[in-house]
């Protein structure tokens, strides 16, 4: 029999990326809690709850707790009840003539195979590794639901907010036809400035009615995630509109190689690899020999000719089978289990590289994130000094509608440029999230 399995250890690892607000030590519990919008911890809480990925998760769960119910059975005797009863005709010794007869019997069966070798039992500590590989995927699935929430409904408030920008860009540029076509009708303006400024004015309508479009993507996406119909969930969420969620200033504690620890994915991992390691010892086990224990006690009656003869039986026959040509097959078994523990070790190892390369991408993200929104608040006020300045000169026709134009799209692109910096902001805190497992420890 095989040493016990022992779990892979966690991969040394020195982040090179910058901490969020300096590496200050905060818990990541109560993650959600964190942020300024009630209403996103209520979706999460809510897809949690009605999310049917969840439910397959669960399942999953009940699936594999049956089946360590049916690898200990391996362990314990079976007993089994038997009756019968034969009615034919049956040539009796000395009469001559076929007679009638009834044969009737009744016996309990029992039979033991022990577990010489270990075979049973490490069959057994396949299937409970893999009670807690199921465990460790449904919180899994807890937190990726939870990311996929979450970033789904900041990214309808990301879409809210361009709405609004589009729409005021709308209504200015409507503002700016409506002086155009009158400065042109005035002589004050040439027809091509006119077209322009209609130009600029559909131009900005279509970017409006695409991005309106898009939100009702979004919403449809949150919607499909926490099982809620679209109407009642739109009207739940019209308070914040366009509202991105923010984080309090809350740090990750250094975020050591001992964080990925509690990653569910990984655990998950590690417990195939021992279910794979405990299948290695039931296959070498089935090339022993099997010793069974069978045994037999019942009872017996024959009814012929008007006489009833009845009697007890027993019987009790250990029996010892080895076998002495199989073709190479549990030898094969053998290999194969092998190759299946080391596919599960080498799955464990990719995940864990490829955790280590999450948490650090997120933390060079976020941080990135922090750096480029003071730039970009700064360039949106620019740019809106900027336009204020080119608007107020074209009016009194000191400048050119073609100059004006241009400050206004230059005063747009920093609006969405920031938009979706505090976008991609949160969403490096999400991708954090995740990476380092959820925010939640074994213990919990």
């Amino acid at each position: 029999m095989p040493p016990p399995a022992r779990a892979p250890e966690l991969p040394a690892a020195e982040w090179s990326a910058p901490l969020p607000h300096e590496g200050s030590a905060q818990a990541l519990a109560d993650w959600w809690s964190r942020f300024d919008d009630p209403s996103l911890a209520q979706l999460i809480d809510l897809a949690q709850r009605e999310n049917p990925t969840l439910a397959q998760a669960g399942q999953r769960i009940v699936e594999a707790r049956a089946n360590v119910r049916v690898a200990g059975a391996a362990l314990a005797p079976t007993l089994q009840a038997n009756a019968r009863t034969t009615r034919g005709n049956t040539l009796m010794i000395g009469a001559g003539l076929p007679a009638a007869t009834t044969m009737s019997s009744a016996t309990l069966d029992a039979s033991w195979e022990l577990d010489l070798f270990g075979a049973a039992r490490n069959r057994e500590a396949a299937a409970l590794a893999r009670v807690e590989g199921s465990r460790w995927q449904w919180h899994d699935a807890r937190v990726s639901l939870a990311a996929e929430v979450a970033d789904a409904y900041v990214g309808l408030r990301m879409c809210e907010a361009l709405v609004d920008l589009f729409d005021a860009q709308a209504r200015s540029l409507a503002t700016t036809e409506s002086l155009t076509e009158r400065k042109t009708d005035a002589g004050f303006a040439a027809p091509a400035d006119l077209a322009l400024a209609r130009a600029s004015a559909a131009e900005a309508r279509s970017r409006a009615t695409a991005q309106r479009a898009d939100c009702e993507v979004a919403l449809g996406q949150l919607a499909m995630l926490t099982a809620q119909p679209a109407a009642p969930l739109r009207a739940s969420l019209a308070a914040r509109r366009a509202q991105l969620p923010e984080p309090r200033a809350f740090a990750v504690d250094a975020v050591p190689a001992r964080v990925l620890s509690q990653r569910p994915d990984l655990a998950a991992a590690e417990r195939a690899a021992l279910a794979a390691a405990a299948e290695v010892g039931a296959a070498q086990a089935d090339r022993f020999p099997r010793l069974a224990l069978t045994g037999s006690i019942g009872r017996s009656a024959l009814h012929f000719a008007g006489q009833t003869l009845t009697g007890s039986t027993w019987s009790f026959a250990p029996s010892l089978a080895a076998s002495l040509f199989d073709a190479g097959r549990r030898e094969a078994s053998v290999d194969a289990a092998r190759a299946r523990l080391a596919i599960a070790e080498a799955d464990w190892r990719a995940r864990a590289l490829g955790a280590v390369r999450e948490v650090e991408q997120a933390l060079v993200r976020l941080d990135a994130a922090d750096h480029r929104l003071d730039d970009a608040r700064r360039a949106v006020d620019g740019y809106r000094s900027f336009l204020d300045a080119a608007s107020a000169q074209w009016e009194v026709g000191a400048g050119s509608l073609l100059d004006l134009e241009q400050a206004r799209r230059n005063a747009q692109n920093a609006d969405v440029a920031l938009v979706q910096t505090r976008r991609e902001r949160v969403s490096a805190w999400l991708a954090l999230y995740k990476a380092v497992g959820g925010g939640w420890t074994v213990t919990q």
